[in-house]
């Protein structure tokens, strides 16, 4: 399941789990359109960990969690801190990420 941030609160939503996966995007951005359904399909795949879209346009504070600066940015955190971080629009690349959490 994907859980959507309705405000700038990506820092008590990684405090309270222990890995999160968060896609930075943005309505305008269409790499962000394609890569979004993809990021679904990982998150029904893998129950381990916690997914979290954010609009990197309304929530800067989140946004500067992971230091973005292109859009879209995947980045990945491990009991509150931020472990790796990547803008990508190649599924495997994100998959690969995913899978690095996944397995720590």
């Amino acid at each position: 399941m994907v859980v959507e941030l309705k405000d700038d609160s990506l820092q008590q939503l990684i405090s309270e789990e222990k890995n999160v996966v968060v896609q930075f995007s943005a309505g305008w951005c269409g790499n962000c359109r394609v890569m979004k359904p993809k990021f679904k399909k990982l998150a029904s795949e893998t129950e381990s960990l916690k997914f979290v879209l954010v609009d990197a346009e309304k929530y800067p504070e989140s946004r500067k969690m992971a230091n973005v600066d292109n859009l879209p940015t995947f980045a990945t955190f491990k009991n509150g801190e931020l472990v790796n971080q990547v803008q990508t629009n190649k599924f495997e690349i994100l998959k690969d990420l995913v899978n690095e959490v996944a397995s720590n």
